[in-house]
């Protein structure tokens, strides 16, 4: 078990954790697909979301025949979720009330995810906590994403902790998987999106699981209960 008040600094990610974007996600692919006249594979969206930007880029030329560089790719899907995030994306229940605990221990946050930084700015500063962030980390600047735990030990660095004293706070179990590998403490919090046989397997490896985060708060910091 994890109490907060052992914990030194946070790391978010964003996708299905802070937003509800997981499905917007699938639309996307399905709108690239579209544009392209093909039809997307049952599955393609969970299959994409744990490749790198430049694996799943060369997936679909060589998976589809694209005629299209990986680079081409990459700034299309960009602008295409651009617009969601900047526009439609919710944020996740108790949120807010989650950073606002953070900010009354002064315990620092910030964001580490796959999402383009463009994009995260953007959804970050409409629903109001890009100022609750130290920083965010994307994988324009690690390009190696969350398959190994590089991004998260950068995230220590700029925190200065270690990782044993940093909280990462996960919905998908490859990334959750990475972050226990890296030796820090983590919370699984679920996401509508996630397969159950998946969620199953987070709430095994995870230090802490809740299905929000009113209901993590209530196992991590008994103190405020």
């Amino acid at each position: 078990m994890i109490n907060l008040l052992d914990i030194q600094a946070v790391i978010f990610d964003l996708d299905g954790t802070l937003i509800d974007s997981l499905g917007i996600w699938q639309e996307i692919d399905k709108e690239f697909f579209a544009e392209n006249d093909l039809t997307p594979p049952e599955g393609i969206s969970n299959q994409v979301n744990k490749m790198t930007m430049r694996e799943w880029a060369e997936y679909f030329i060589k998976e589809f025949h694209m005629n299209r560089t990986p680079e081409e790719i990459i700034h299309r899907i960009g602008e295409m979720c651009y617009t969601y995030y900047a526009e439609k994306i919710p944020l996740k229940p108790y949120v807010k009330e989650f950073l606002f605990v953070l900010d009354e221990l002064n315990i620092p946050c910030g964001i580490a995810t796959a999402t383009y930084r463009k994009s995260a700015e953007a959804v970050l500063n409409r629903l109001n906590i890009l100022n609750n962030m130290q920083w965010i980390l994307t994988a324009e600047e690690i390009p190696s994403s969350k398959k190994t735990p590089e991004m998260f030990f950068r995230g220590a660095e700029l925190f200065g902790t270690k990782p044993e004293n940093t909280l990462v706070i996960e919905d998908s179990l490859h990334c959750l998987e990475t972050a226990v590998s890296g030796n820090f403490p983590t919370v699984a919090v679920y996401d509508c999106h996630t397969p159950e046989q998946e969620w199953q397997k987070m709430k095994q490896i995870a230090n802490v699981y809740g299905e929000n985060f009113s209901d993590i708060l209530k196992k991590i910091y008994p103190e405020q209960n």
